[in-house]
């Protein structure tokens, strides 16, 4: 056989093979990722619609929302396989759709949690790929229809083909006429088709080939050019779903069936204390039983509910779920701070109500015994006192609190402008005359040149500095309350300074909490709510100042409030 037709031959078995591998190895490969990347949009867009369902909601006009919004079609079904909603139907043809109970995907959610299936659509007679997730009113199906997958594939397949066909052509007519010119642009050729095959997508054939091998070369470099572009698409795609899982706050761990994490999100780590690059053997995990055991089974195939678990003081929510081609994926999500929030609000429903219980017993009491028609004048009057001392007692523990909500809701900002601070301190100190008199306490003040005056809000700073005196008139049986100011760094330290009780050590770290009292009798006793340090804190904070608590036992405290000079800057 001659060198033509040797060259004939062989390159009509390079690039034909060399096609055909293509054709083959990537258009699988490309399809196979579409598919992979579709589930799983379509699985996020089926949890995103089952937190939106809800008991008592019009399931056709939800799914028609979602189906609308999510550019999917959306069908909700009840546990017994009911259509209750579809975004592709009116509520008059739902009624004719025949039960979905047995449809592959709902069978799979039903046991696994999510199911996916593709086949043809028996309503719509196009192809669908369909995915089902689990949920307590029944079940969420997202689809999609398969031409758009299989067109790109095609359209891909369709490209490779063509060019395939063109080098096919340009090799055997070149060969034909340029038997010995050509024979080392085939051979070439045929390298780069078979790097190709092997997924290299960075080689290229030469250009300055002559006559119709040139083209060819054009031809597979055009090939190679539109494969390499088209897998850097995907690639982009990858880091992008790699970038969004990165920014979760939830933590996610994704081990093969090998028992190997392959992916770990920073979030994971910080809630695991795991610094070791991926992959790495699962028993690297921390060994919390539940862990382990959710990740076992998950590898096993089982879903393991949500379950909260505890890690070096951490409280952890932790779902696992089996991956369809073997592996797990475990979801983590931090419940610390959820966790702490709600015993503060159940202390806090606890102390208010404590707080109000004895002053309303105190009021129910007395305004029952008024009713007796043989009380003598002296006591019903000192009865009523009483009613009215508990009853402006409880109207102080709500004014406190409403303004202590007000505070932390952040609907309130402070409006800084230049205070000085010598009047506001003889307004407070002035309303405090009649009650430091009648202990025999002496009313002081400390206000040097340099921090005469304050840049903060008049209402609040007025309101600072009354709690503060007024806790300190309270607690100091006798001695001096000194309302005291100076210059620290850059900004100005106001509070109160007193010769009373004083707070031991173990206490000073929590007296600016609500309701927290060193004494409580003692505190009741004076008509303190317990509330007002909490606001001296919060008022300080929204001016971007703190708040210090210094104390002896049987030597007084001091409590003051640091206010920066650039207050404006802080709250803006």
């Amino acid at each position: 056989m001659n060198l033509t037709r040797r060259l004939l031959l062989g390159a009509t078995v390079v690039i034909v093979a060399m096609v055909a591998a293509i054709v083959l190895i990537a258009g699988r490969r490309l399809r196979d990722h579409l598919r992979a990347e579709t589930v799983q949009d379509l699985t996020r867009s089926a949890r995103i619609v089952a937190v939106l369902w809800r008991a008592g909601q019009n399931p056709d006009s939800l799914a028609d929302a979602a189906g609308a919004a999510l550019d999917r079609r959306v069908t909700l079904i009840r546990g017994d396989g009911q259509v209750l909603g579809d975004s592709r139907f009116t509520p008059r043809e739902l009624l004719g759709l025949e039960n979905h109970s047995r449809r592959p995907e709902v069978m799979a959610a039903r046991d696994s949690g999510m199911g996916e299936a593709s086949r043809t659509s028996a309503s719509e007679g196009d192809d669908e790929l369909y995915v089902a997730v689990r949920h307590p009113l029944g079940f969420v199906r997202v689809a999609i229809s398969l031409d758009t997958l299989n067109g790109v594939v095609n359209a891909a397949q369709r490209d490779v083909l063509a060019a395939g066909l063109v080098g096919l052509l340009g090799a055997l007519l070149l060969a034909a006429l340029f038997a010995r010119g050509v024979s080392r642009p085939v051979v070439e050729l045929r390298d780069v088709a078979r790097a190709v095959a092997d997924g290299d997508l960075t080689r290229r054939p030469h250009l300055n080939a002559p006559g119709e091998i040139g083209d060819l070369s054009a031809a597979v470099h055009r090939m190679t050019e539109q494969l390499a572009g088209r897998l850097a698409a995907l690639q982009a795609e990858e880091d992008l779903m790699h970038a969004t899982i990165e920014a979760l706050d939830e933590g996610i761990v994704v081990a093969d069936a090998r028992n190997q994490v392959v992916r770990l999100n920073q979030s994971a780590r910080r809630m695991l204390a795991a610094p070791d690059p991926v992959p790495f053997p699962a028993d690297r995990l921390p060994p919390v039983r539940a862990l382990r055991e959710a990740l076992r089974g998950a590898l096993g195939g089982a879903s393991a509910d949500a379950a909260e678990v505890e890690l070096e003081g951490r409280i952890l929510l932790l779902v696992a779920r089996p991956l369809p081609g073997g592996g797990a994926v475990l979801a983590l999500q931090d419940l610390t701070a959820r966790r702490r929030l709600e015993n503060v609000r159940r202390e806090f429903v606890a102390n208010a109500s404590h707080e109000l219980k004895t002053p309303l017993t105190v009021v129910s009491g007395f305004a029952e015994t008024l009713t007796d028609p043989d009380l003598t004048p002296d006591d019903r009057r000192r009865f009523s006192a009483m009613i009215r001392s508990n009853a402006q007692r409880m109207q102080r523990i709500v004014d406190d609190l409403l303004d202590l909500s007000r505070y932390e809701s952040g609907g309130w900002k402070p409006e800084p402008r230049p205070v000085d601070l010598r009047q506001t301190a003889a307004e407070v100190l002035g309303n405090l005359d009649r009650a430091a008199g009648e202990k025999g306490l002496t009313l002081a003040r400390e206000l040097p040149g340099d921090a005469a005056v304050v840049r903060a809000d008049p209402v609040a700073l007025r309101q600072i500095l009354a709690n503060l005196a007024e806790n300190a008139v309270r607690y100091t049986p006798a001695g001096t309350v000194t309302l005291f100011a100076a210059r620290e760094g850059a900004g100005v330290r106001v509070g109160v300074r007193d010769t009373g009780i004083g707070i031991a050590p173990e206490h000073l770290d929590r007296i600016f909490e609500r309701f927290y009292r060193v004494d409580p009798a003692r505190s009741r006793e004076g008509g303190g709510t317990g509330l007002g340090l909490a606001i001296v804190k919060h008022l300080a904070e929204a001016h971007g100042g703190s708040v210090r608590a210094e104390s002896r036992v049987g030597a007084g405290s001091t409590i003051s409030v640091w206010l920066p000079d650039d207050a404006v800057a802080a709250v803006e």
